[in-house]
Order: structure tokens, then sequence, then C-alpha cells
């Protein structure tokens, strides 16, 4: 399936051009010589780019609910709402943590986790962040990112897909690719 044409406007992304960014976000984070104790990736956005590099780095990923983006099906911007808790399987969440999230676009988000994170978490000694997209229109700079986007497109990412597809749509999906 080919995807439209991206423009100023809209950034269309597919699988392999994903998984290859937040590769390449690994290796900026790499590169860094920066050393961290764990990954906080920022759920829904954060999940996928988050546990690609908890597994490369080796590291355990916590997970913390955040979301901004309900109405007009997920394209308008609302309150800010945060998880009360943060999952993670061993410990606490403590000294160096990378924020991960596909994205910053107004910068809100990751503004308001990092000072969550330090009024709530006294043992977090450093963050950084990293993100797929950087938008310009954004209040924060991210500490890493691998694609600067100076006209602010809305970003498609692959797996909208399923923002729109139930069950049945499903099934009549796959049985018409096993026709």
């Amino acid at each position: 399936m080919s995807l439209p044409e991206s423009t100023d406007q809209h950034l269309w992304v597919g699988w392999n051009e994903y998984h290859l960014h937040v590769e390449k976000l690994a290796l900026l984070v790499y590169e860094s010589g920066w050393e961290f104790d764990q990954i906080l990736c920022l759920a829904r956005g954060g999940l996928r780019p988050g546990d690609m590099l908890s597994r490369i780095f080796n590291v355990p990923l916590a997970i913390l609910s955040t979301s901004s983006y309900r109405a007009e099906a997920g394209t308008q911007q609302g309150d800010l709402d945060i998880a009360k808790h943060i999952t993670i399987t061993n410990g606490t969440l403590g000294g160096r943590v990378l924020v991960v999230d596909d994205l910053v676009d107004t910068g809100v988000t990751l503004q308001k986790v990092v000072e969550h994170l330090s009024k709530h978490y006294p043992s977090i000694t450093e963050v950084k962040s990293a993100v797929i997209w950087h938008k310009e229109c954004s209040v924060v700079i991210p500490d890493f990112s691998v694609v600067y986007l100076h006209t602010n497109p809305w970003i498609h990412q692959p797996f909208e897909d399923y923002d729109s597809i139930r069950p049945d749509q499903l099934f009549k999906r796959i049985q018409k690719h096993h026709e």
C-alpha cells in the first residue's frame, strides 16, 4: 500500500521509515555518550519507540499514560491528563531517566511531564528527552530528536490505521488477504 505524498501540512510515514527513525534515535542517544538507568515512555505515542529503545539499550521500561489529543478523532489538542501512577516492573522510577515520546508538537506534554517527575519522583537525578519528530512550534526543545519539522505538519503514523478499524472490519480485511 502506497502512502499519499507528504506536504508542508501532512507528513505520511510508513512502517519501514518509522522503524528506521527509531533506530536513528537510538544511535543519537548512544553517540551522545549519556548513560541512563531507565526509559519512561509516554503512552500512547511513545510506547513503540520506548519499547524498542528499552530493548536496544537493555534498560527497564516504565510507562506513563498521558492524553491530550481526544477531540476531532484525535486531531485536536485539549487539556492534558497525566496518569496518577507510573507502571514499571522492577523497583521505582529513579536515577537518570530518558523520557521517550513519538514527537513534541506544542511541547506542553513533555514540559508538564518533566514538572510532574520533579515534583513526585525525588529519586530521579537527571531527565533527558528523546523523540522522533520535533516541530518548530514546540515550546520545548528535546535533548534528542531525529527529524526537525519547520512547517509543523500533521504526522500520519503507520499505526493510526488501527484508530478507525474495528474487529469486524479487521476480520474482513484478513479474510480478503487469504482469498
